[in-house]
């Protein structure tokens, strides 16, 4: 239902008494107070339907530790909880390989590319 109307967040009878975790309600009226927050919040739903409500309650926490609370900031912290870990893999370098000289960072490169020339 909240799919085709995220509006029914607000007012909809199921969802004015729902009892969520303390942390999911904070980050829900914050996000509310933004243009299209119903939506934003909405899909944060549908995203904690597959990952669970305690896994949306820690990516709620975690934005909230950080002091920025946004929508895209949860589910960035909710799709790093739900990501499958990837082992760390050791890379074996042949010896004989090894760096001689240091690269050298030149960012005056970039502030030329910004010259009237090359920006539209």
């Amino acid at each position: 239902m909240l799919e085709k109307k995220p509006g029914a967040l607000r007012d909809g009878a199921p969802f004015v008494a729902w009892d969520l975790p303390r942390p999911i309600q904070t980050v829900r009226d914050r996000i509310l107070k933004h243009p299209k927050g119903d939506r934003a919040f909405v899909e944060l739903l549908m995203l904690a339907g597959e990952a669970g409500l305690d896994t949306l309650t820690v990516a709620c926490e975690l934005a909230l530790e950080g002091g920025i609370v946004s929508a895209p900031i949860v589910m960035n912290e909710l799709r790093r909880l739900i990501a499958p870990h990837l082992p760390r893999v050791a890379i074996n370098v042949p010896d004989g390989i090894a760096l001689t000289t240091e690269p050298i960072a030149n960012c005056h490169r970039y502030d030329h590319l910004l010259g009237a020339s090359y920006v539209h």
